[in-house]
């Protein structure tokens, strides 16, 4: 784990975050469409800003998408994780753990003091990584999403800062 590199997104990261972005989508994690071919990832609601990278020999293998989900005042103490992926090459090396930390610093340092996600209850392995870095399940939206002919819950899970 020495040698990954947690950072904030830039403008070059792009292509590699779009590749990565698609490489990574799967119908447990995500319940937007496939993402696209090309070379876009950002636009006007998703900026590099908004994005902690994993870099390991150069290469980016992780990314994590940390937000203000209200944007109103009476929110400023909470930050959301909006998308979170690894490089299928790399898992079980720790870089998904490393993200959330950073995540939890970044968001600390922005002023927040709870971190939220919402997760697809048949994501089991990102539930257990959650757990594992201090995450608990705060709700349970039933049946939230039809997916591939199944309904499927979505989970809302917060840590304290």
């Amino acid at each position: 784990m020495n040698d990954v590199v947690i950072r904030k997104a830039r403008p070059q990261d792009e292509r590699a975050l779009a590749d990565l972005d698609r490489r990574t989508w799967a119908p447990d994690n995500s319940v937007v469409p496939r993402p696209s071919a090309g070379p876009h990832f950002f636009d006007r609601f998703n900026l590099p800003d908004d994005f902690l990278v994993a870099e390991r020999a150069g290469k980016v293998v992780g990314f994590l998408r940390l937000v203000q989900p209200i944007r109103q005042p009476t929110a400023a103490h909470v930050r959301q994780i909006q998308g979170l992926g690894v490089d299928h090459s790399v898992r079980g090396l720790g870089i998904g753990r490393a993200l959330l930390e950073a995540a939890c610093a970044e968001a600390r340092r922005q002023g927040a003091r709870r971190l939220t996600l919402r997760v697809l209850s048949v994501n089991t392995s990102a539930r257990r990584l959650y757990e594992r870095t201090g995450f608990h399940i705060e709700g349970i939206l039933r049946e939230e999403f039809l997916i591939e002919g199944a309904y499927v819950d979505d989970v809302l899970m917060a840590r304290v800062l």
